[in-house]
Order: C-alpha cells, then sequence, then structure tokens
C-alpha cells in the first residue's frame, strides 16, 4: 500500500487556549513545508489537560486558510456528543473553504464524564453512534433528512467517501470495512487482562484483518496507524524531554484503573507504545511494527511525551528528514516486511 504522511497535535502546550490554537497553527504550517501529506487534530470537551479544541472543525477551517496543499483531518469527532445535521453542515462548509482537503475521522468514545452535559450516558455512546452516523452519510449523499423535504446546503462534495472510523476492536473494523469507510487505529490501547506485555501491533494486526475482509470488492482500503514519535539529534535528550510527560501520562493511566508494565522509563515508553530516540533509534523502533507495512496512512504524535513547542518542530524535522522518506519508499517497505 501507498503510505502518506501525516502529523498529529493534541494542542496540549501549558498556555491559554489562544496561544495554543496558534502554536497548533504554526506547527501544521511547518509540517505542510515538510512535505508532509495530512494534519490531524482531536475534539475533547470540557478537559483542557486532555485536549482542549471542542470545536475541530472551526478550527480547521482556520488552518486551511493559512495552508495550501496539506489534508485536514479530526481524529476524532465525538459524534455521539453532536448533532449530527449540525455536523454534516459544518464539515461542508468547512471542506468547500478549504478546496476539499477535509478528512472526517469519527468515534463514539471520549471522555465519560463529558456525556451526561450531552444528555447522554456513556453506555448510550455506541447506540447514538451508530443514528448519527447514518444521518451523515444521508445529509452527504443529498437524501431528504428525517421526514421532511430538507436536503443539505451547501451540498457534500463526496465527504461521505472520506469518512473514517476510529476503533479499538475488531468488530468495530469489520463495521467501518462493510461501509467502505476508513480505518483509524489508536497510537496505543489497554492490554487484554492478564497480557500487560503484549505487542501493540498483535492488537491492531487482528483489527485489520477483520477490516480488509469486510471491505466490499473494489473498495479501496483507508487504513490510518496513528503512532508516538519524539526525535532529538541526541537520544539522552530524548530520553530527558520525554520523562515528564510519559509520567503524568502514567499517573493519569493509573487513576483511571489501568495496569503499568513497571516505573522506569523505558517501562512507561513500551506501556505507551512511544518510538523515542535519535532518529536511527527511532527507525529502528519503527520497524517492530509489523502494522506499519499494511497501512496507507500513519500519523505521528508526540503525545503522551509532550515536548516544547521548539522541540516538537525540530522533531518534525527529523522526522521530514531521515524517516519519513524510508516509510514511503516502496523498496523500503518491502524490505521492512521481511525484515519482520
Amino acid at each position: 500500500m501507498a503510505t502518506r504522511i501525516g502529523f498529529f497535535t493534541r494542542l496540549l502546550d501549558k498556555v491559554p487556549a489562544s496561544e495554543r490554537y496558534r502554536l497548533a497553527t504554526e506547527q501544521i504550517q511547518y509540517a505542510e513545508q515538510l512535505g508532509f501529506d495530512s494534519a490531524w487534530v482531536a475534539q475533547h470537551h470540557f478537559h483542557e489537560n486532555e485536549g482542549g479544541l471542542p470545536s475541530p472543525l472551526v478550527f480547521l477551517a482556520h488552518v486551511g486558510a493559512q495552508t495550501q496543499r496539506i489534508r485536514l483531518g479530526t481524529g476524532i469527532i465525538t459524534l455521539p456528543m453532536e448533532n449530527a445535521v449540525r455536523v454534516a453542515e459544518d464539515a461542508a462548509v468547512a471542506d468547500l473553504l478549504i478546496g476539499g482537503r477535509l478528512e472526517l475521522g469519527l468515534g463514539s468514545g471520549g471522555t465519560p464524564s463529558a456525556f451526561d452535559t450531552f444528555g447522554l450516558t456513556f453506555d448510550q455512546r455506541g447506540d447514538v453512534f451508530a443514528q448519527h452516523l447514518a444521518t451523515l452519510q444521508d445529509a452527504w449523499q443529498g437524501k431528504t433528512l428525517t421526514e421532511t423535504d430538507n436536503r443539505l446546503y451547501p451540498p457534500a462534495l463526496g465527504l461521505d467517501k472520506k469518512i473514517w472510523i476510529a476503533t479499538f476492536s475488531a468488530r468495530g473494523a469489520q463495521l467501518a470495512g462493510k461501509a467502505g469507510h476508513g480505518l483509524m487505529l489508536s497510537r496505543t490501547q489497554p492490554r487484554p487482562e492478564g497480557q500487560p506485555h503484549l505487542p501493540l501491533d498483535a492488537l491492531q494486526n487482528p483489527i485489520i484483518d477483520a477490516y480488509l475482509e469486510a471491505l466490499p470488492a473494489g473498495v479501496t482500503p483507508r487504513i490510518l496507524a496513528s503512532r508516538t514519535a519524539f526525535v532529538a539529534d541526541d537520544h539522552h535528550y530524548a530520553r530527558k524531554v520525554a520523562l515528564p510527560g510519559l509520567t503524568e501520562q502514567a499517573a493519569g493511566y493509573r487513576r483511571a484503573g489501568h495496569h503499568l508494565r513497571g516505573e522506569t522509563l523505558d517501562d512507561l515508553i513500551g506501556q505507551f507504545d512511544a518510538h523515542i530516540g535519535d532518529p536511527q533509534q527511532v527507525l529502528t523502533s519503527l520497524r517492530q511494527d509489523s502494522v506499519l507495512p499494511r497501512v496507507t496512512d500513519i500519523s505521528f504524535q508526540v503525545h503522551s511525551v509532550e515536548p516544547s513547542h521548539r522541540d516538537l518542530l525540530h522533531s518534525l524535522d527529523l522526522l521530514s528528514r531521515y524517516i519519513v522518506p524510508v516509510l514511503r519508499s516502496h523498496t523500503a517497505t518491502r524490505e521492512l516486511e521481511r525484515s519482520l
């Protein structure tokens, strides 16, 4: 599969919201200058320490006015919390404003405590997601909405072909594949009980298998894998920068009731499936991931390392110079497959 490389910014800088948005805009502009194919942002309601961006389509319309080529995506919109018709309208307008560069990543999950504010329980999210997704598709395909004669305006130009579904499960991947949507794989995910050292690719390869098996004949697969990668000139410096963020992430993981593998930095790097070090170390680490040769898209983020803005930009530069060319290369991809 051809590999497109993206950048995923989480807007977690410890600064006021306006400055977060300015820094993220600058990061995406720099990613475009470096040749990255896409940039992604997540939606989070209320919890500034988890993302601080409740309105990703508004933000991407702003970024789109300051970029020319890079595709701009949501990773993800938490669809159960949204009015599906309004998402359809906002996405249609945003896509027109940015020249058809919008990609729509959607999911059912989110911070459990946020659902109550939107009149939902966390347990309702799956059923509501399915209902809202059906409404989105109807709207973007030009069908009448509910029992009225109303149709979406402005009409969506192919947005129904740019849906990506985020899931942790083979069942979710099967549903995404059957519908012809793209599949989004997370940078990390919880391990099954009693298997804390199970590699991430051991969890995600069966998800890819289910997706490809369900994909209708003639539909081109779209599989995006998000991965944490922080690259520095010196691996000691990379580890020093990584320690505070990973330690904070581990504390949140414990509070959520998850089991940790251990307490050392190497334990935390393994726990959160992070690729950290100098360019050669990060490339060597990525070579161990048997998911990557199977995907069409990779989006790199620094979460949960949380470096400074300056270090993040330098990491993007090193990725673009030393790692992205290898991942783009069909020859290198075949060599990677043979080495795993």
